[in-house]
């Protein structure tokens, strides 16, 4: 777990590192197949979700040709405003952990935590919120891996379906591609 430069790095992979909202649960009884199949069904979704929202402001340049391209830029612009607007109403209407430093990929994650850290071996499953917009948090399943150090958790997670681990992936390269982008403009 680490920073090289402006890479982030968690389990020898590209990590996904924020300030979100993060919990855990420890689970006494491994869940069912039923449970699972919905926890996958519904981590898709919301990280399709989330790639959509992440989409707007990423498209290539209009056309310029087009005699409706300012317009349409206009309503894009207006219904990113009401969404941005309806997702904060979102999250102001919901109760959520605290944000807390955090690096995630496919494998695992790394949070910093207030409180007691679950003991090495607890199985469980984090939530984290990626987005305000978004109601539901990602759900992931894993076990405690390491012996908390200054309240820095450590988690391995099972392995994912192979379509929400894809999006898992996408959505930390997304990240990486942003902070590269950002760090190369500012030193311009």
């Amino acid at each position: 777990m680490g920073e090289h430069g402006d890479t982030v790095i968690l389990h020898d992979e590209l990590a996904y590192a924020d300030v979100l909202p993060v919990s855990f649960r420890a689970l006494e009884v491994a869940p069912d197949a039923a449970l699972l199949a919905s926890w996958a069904d519904r981590n898709l979704r919301m990280l399709q979700a989330c790639a959509a929202i992440e989409e707007h402001g990423q498209q290539d340049k209009q056309d310029e040709d087009s005699p409706h391209a300012a317009d349409l830029l206009r309503i894009d612009l207006k219904v990113n405003l009401l969404l941005e607007m309806v997702g904060h109403l979102l999250a102001a209407s919901q109760s959520r952990p605290p944000a807390r430093p955090v690096r995630f990929n496919a494998h695992g994650i790394v949070w910093q935590t207030d409180g007691a850290a679950p003991a090495p071996g607890t199985r469980g499953v984090v939530e984290v919120h990626l987005k305000d917009s978004l109601v539901q948090p990602l759900c992931l399943l894993g076990s405690v891996a390491d012996e908390s150090h200054d309240g820095v958790v450590h988690m391995r997670f099972e392995p994912l379906p192979e379509a929400v681990g894809d999006h898992v992936e996408k959505l930390v390269f997304r990240r990486h591609r942003r902070q590269i982008a950002g760090v190369r403009h500012t030193r311009r």
